[in-house]
C-alpha cells in the first residue's frame, strides 16, 4: 500500500507547533503538534477529549465557522488536526486557533457536549488539563507567522 502523507513526516523533528499538513483541494489540514512526538509526555485521554469539545465549541462558534470542516484529537495523542477551507488565511488560521485556546485556557463551568446523551464518554474529561495545556500552546504559538506553517523537518 502507499504510505500516507502523515506518516512521511520524520516526527523525531517535528516541534510543537502549528504546521500545514497537507491541502486537498480547497481544503488545508492543519497538524497543531501540542506535545513534542515520542518523548513520553502525551496529553491525557480526558484532557484531550475536553479540549476537542472546547476547540470545537468555540472554532464553531466564531465567523469563520462555515469555514471550519473538522477538528479532532490525534491517536497519537500529541495534538489536533484542524482542517479549513482555503479561503481562510494562514493568519486568519493561526489567530482563530489562538482565539479558541485562549477561550479554553480561561473556561470555566460545565463543559459543553459533556451530558450522558450528548457524549459517547461523558465521564471521561479533565478540565484542568485541558486548559494547561491551551495555556501552553498559547505561549509556543505567541509569535508564530504564516511562514513557521512550513513543516521545518525532513519528508
Amino acid at each position: 500500500m502507499k504510505k500516507i502523507a502523515s506518516f512521511t513526516v520524520d516526527h523525531d523533528k517535528l516541534e510543537k507547533g502549528m504546521y500545514i499538513s497537507r491541502v486537498d483541494g480547497d481544503v488545508v489540514t492543519y497538524d497543531i503538534r501540542m506535545k513534542k512526538p515520542n518523548m513520553g509526555d502525551y496529553l491525557t485521554n480526558g484532557a484531550l477529549h475536553t479540549f476537542e469539545h472546547l476547540f470545537a465549541t468555540y472554532a464553531r462558534n466564531t465567523e469563520l465557522s462555515p469555514q471550519v470542516i473538522y477538528i479532532g484529537p490525534m491517536g497519537c495523542r500529541t495534538g489536533f488536526y484542524f482542517l479549513l477551507r482555503d479561503s481562510v488565511s494562514g493568519g486568519q488560521a493561526i489567530q482563530l486557533v489562538k482565539e479558541c485556546f485562549r477561550f479554553i485556557a480561561a473556561f470555566e463551568g460545565k463543559i459543553p457536549g459533556s451530558e450522558r446523551k450528548e457524549c459517547g464518554n461523558y465521564q471521561e474529561h479533565d478540565l484542568p488539563g485541558a486548559r494547561a495545556a491551551a495555556q501552553d500552546m498559547l505561549d509556543v504559538l505567541a509569535h508564530w507567522t504564516e511562514e513557521k506553517l512550513q513543516y521545518e523537518t525532513n519528508r
